[in-house]
């Protein structure tokens, strides 16, 4: 790979694109840049948030096609005779300079059989895939699932799933590369910072200790959420709220087969069911307690107690 492609692969600022330090992430930059410059179908798979849309542009960004432009189509809501018009018309366009070059197919596991058989009728076939007779449109595909899952299944037709599969680029979920953490929200504050106008508030050493800790069911882009709520608020603590309730909410108190009682399942559910609504509340007046006493319909003095059982921060705002 030259090195202007290494430059933009690794670029932090790159537009559409979220970079990593781990070497999973730098294997998976490389393999991108070479693949882009080449007319190759490219299959992207990953967890939702785990940003595929980001590779699919970055993909058309470094490719031959750059200059004309990429038509996303989300397979799961558009139309089959929609979603194939708009193969035509480019095909019938690809001579102007506005033409699409490429398709890119979101959620492609979505697409019913009948949609699955037209669609194969679009696409090269391999013995094509490098002569210059071939359409100058390049597909990328997207899915949540594995497709060979699918296909091993019986509900994704096996010459569609080798056809879209010249590469497979399997996005790693963020559980599972959490040393890219602090490099991703540097990112994204700075990206949301320069959005809104607004400085951010540094992020303790403690702060990135619990981001690190949590699961990320949403990946990256609901690390993206908590990096811009950090920004309009301007408090980490109000940010990390949501996922202290996620994280609540994912905890399962043992049950009577595992030794417990009704009772004190109960009591467990009780408490979980309180801190809930004790953190949403703080969270909607901005941590002023007092106002959330009043919404709580409790007394200030047994807010303070609670949160104080609960075990989490208090804000600074008492007015």
């Amino acid at each position: 790979m030259d090195q202007d492609h290494a430059t933009v692969l690794h670029e932090p600022a790159a537009p559409g694109f979220i970079y990593g330090l781990g070497s999973t992430m730098q294997t998976l930059n490389d393999m991108a840049g070479e693949i882009a410059r080449t007319d190759i179908p490219v299959l992207v798979m990953g967890e939702s948030g785990t940003g595929k849309d980001a590779y699919a542009k970055l993909i058309h960004r470094l490719s031959l096609k750059s200059e004309s432009r990429l038509k996303k189509i989300n397979c799961a809501t558009f139309q089959p005779a929609e979603l194939f018009g708009q193969f035509r018309q480019s095909k019938e366009r690809l001579a102007l300079a506005d033409s699409c070059g490429t398709f890119y197919l979101d959620n492609v596991q979505e697409l019913d059989a009948a949609s699955q058989r037209e669609l194969l009728s679009h696409l090269p076939d391999g013995e094509s895939l490098d002569s210059k007779e071939q359409s100058s449109v390049r597909f990328i595909s997207s899915t949540v699932g594995s497709l060979d899952l699918e296909v091993e299944a019986g509900s994704f037709r096996r010459e569609l799933y080798f056809r879209l599969n010249g590469v497979c680029l399997r996005l790693p979920p963020l559980r599972e590369r959490k040393e890219d953490i602090p490099a991703l929200v540097d990112y994204f504050v700075n990206k949301h910072s320069a959005l809104l106008n607004k400085v951010a508030p540094p992020i303790s050493e403690k702060a990135f200790q619990t981001l690190s800790a949590y699961h990320w069911p949403g990946n990256i882009r609901e690390l993206e959420n908590l990096a811009r709520k950090l920004v309009v608020f301007g408090d980490m603590q109000i940010a990390l709220n949501d996922l202290q309730i996620a994280a609540l909410a994912s905890y399962s108190p043992a049950g009577p087969s595992q030794g417990g009682s009704l009772k004190v399942a109960a009591r467990a559910a009780s408490k979980k069911a309180e801190r809930e609504l004790i953190m949403r509340a703080l969270e909607r007046t901005r941590w002023n307690r007092k106002r959330a006493a009043r919404e709580l319909q409790i007394s200030y003095k047994s807010l303070l107690y609670k949160i104080k059982q609960i075990g989490v921060s208090t804000g600074k705002h008492e007015s």
